[in-house]
C-alpha cells in the first residue's frame, strides 16, 4: 500500500482562505478546483456550503490522490435568503441593504479528502453577524473601499467593519472565510497537525 504524502492542497484560489491557512504555520500549496458550485438562493445553506467543499475537495483529490486537500465553501443566509458573492455592484448594494440592520448567519462548510488512505472528513461552522442600520451614502462609501464582489453578502468584516458591522458572535475566522479552530481539528484528525 502506498502511504499518503505529507502535502497539503487548498483547493481554494481565495486569498483570505490562503492567508488564515498560512497563520496555522503548515506548508501547503494552492490548485483552485475546476468546479460549477450549486449556489441556489434558496438552497439550505448548511447542506450548500458542505456539499460544495466537498465538490472541492472531491476534484483536486481525484487529481492528487497521495495529497491531502481541504475544500472550503461560505455563504451568507438572512431570513430564507442564501447571498452569495454578488455578480456586480448593484448587487452588492442590494445585499448591503438587505442586510441594513439585521443579524444573519454565516456559514463555512469544511471538507478534507485523501484518497490515498480513504480519509474523508467533513465539519460545518456557524457565526452570527449584526449590521448596524445603514444608509444610501453608507452603502456607497463601504464600496468605494472594499471590493466586494469576490465575497459572499457583498461585505467583508475585516475591511472598513466600523462602517456596517455592529458586532458578532462565533467565530471571527469563519465571517472571513476558514474558521481556524475547526480546520486545526480537522489537520490533527488528518495526522498532519498535532
Amino acid at each position: 500500500m502506498n502511504l499518503p504524502e505529507k502535502r497539503l492542497i487548498l483547493a481554494s484560489a481565495s486569498p483570505r482562505r490562503k492567508e488564515l491557512l498560512a497563520s496555522l504555520g503548515v506548508e501547503f500549496e494552492i490548485i483552485p478546483a475546476e468546479v460549477i458550485e450549486h449556489e441556489a438562493p434558496d438552497a439550505d445553506p448548511r447542506a450548500m456550503v458542505r456539499h460544495n467543499a466537498a465538490l472541492k475537495a472531491d476534484w483536486v483529490a481525484a487529481r492528487h490522490p497521495q495529497s491531502t486537500v481541504i475544500g472550503a465553501d461560505t455563504t451568507v443566509f438572512v431570513g430564507q435568503t442564501v447571498l452569495n458573492k454578488p455578480r456586480d455592484a448593484a448587487e452588492a448594494r442590494s445585499m448591503l441593504r438587505l442586510l441594513s440592520g439585521t443579524q444573519h448567519t454565516v456559514f463555512t462548510g469544511l471538507a478534507i479528502r485523501r484518497q490515498a488512505d480513504g480519509l474523508s472528513l467533513e465539519r460545518g461552522v456557524a457565526s452570527e453577524v449584526t449590521f448596524k442600520l445603514i444608509d444610501e451614502a453608507t452603502i456607497e462609501l463601504y464600496l468605494s473601499r472594499v471590493h466586494t464582489l469576490d465575497k459572499a453578502g457583498g461585505y467583508a468584516i475585516q475591511e472598513a467593519s466600523e462602517l456596517i458591522i455592529a458586532g458578532f458572535t462565533g467565530s471571527l475566522s469563519n465571517i472571513v472565510g476558514l474558521p481556524l479552530e475547526e480546520m486545526k481539528q480537522l489537520l490533527t484528525q488528518a495526522g498532519l497537525t498535532r
